[in-house]
């Protein structure tokens, strides 16, 4: 058997998983409203958390990064809905938020064509979350095991500051 493949995983590995990593969770993805019957009925209630001046920490292969967002109401589904960004379009099979639970799975693939599996689960109050999960990227045709990630959030403050950065 030919140590190839595996010389070309571990390589694309070692370079791209940092990459696909960072820019899928640093969107402070969490979950979105739940899928089935009652999606309709979660669609239309309160989102799960309150918009306005955000800070939140991704940490994904010992690197560990902060920023701070301003989320207006209308970005509130797209802050707490799943991880697309503009580098990764994401979709979610699996989404279940509820009594201050969240969980999500989906598929993600990049402009140039990377995919990547995401898993996120964790709990959320109105102006806190806080998932673990991580994220599995395919290169050269295997999948590598899921890459282990955490993403904490907290509410500064109702109002954002005049200079902030929105998301």
């Amino acid at each position: 058997m030919s140590r190839k493949p595996s010389r070309v995983f571990s390589r694309v590995l070692a370079t791209a998983a940092p990459v696909i990593a960072g820019a899928l969770f640093l969107a402070a993805p969490a979950a979105a409203p739940m899928a089935g019957p009652s999606y309709q009925a979660a669609a239309t209630a309160a989102p799960p958390v309150l918009p306005g001046y955000w800070e939140y920490t991704t940490s994904a292969l010992g690197q560990r990064d902060t920023e701070t967002k301003c989320v207006r109401p209308s970005e509130i589904n797209r802050f707490f809905g799943g991880l697309s960004t503009r580098h990764y379009q994401c979709t979610y099979p699996v989404r279940q938020v509820g009594n201050g639970n969240a969980r999500f799975e989906g598929n993600c693939v990049s402009r140039s064509g990377r995919q990547a599996r995401v898993r996120l689960n964790g709990t959320y109050q109105a102006e806190q979350f806080s998932f673990r999960g991580g994220a599995s990227v395919k290169a050269a045709g295997i999948w590598s095991p899921f890459i282990p990630a955490t993403i904490t959030a907290r509410r500064i403050a109702a109002q954002c500051p005049a200079n902030a950065e929105y998301f």
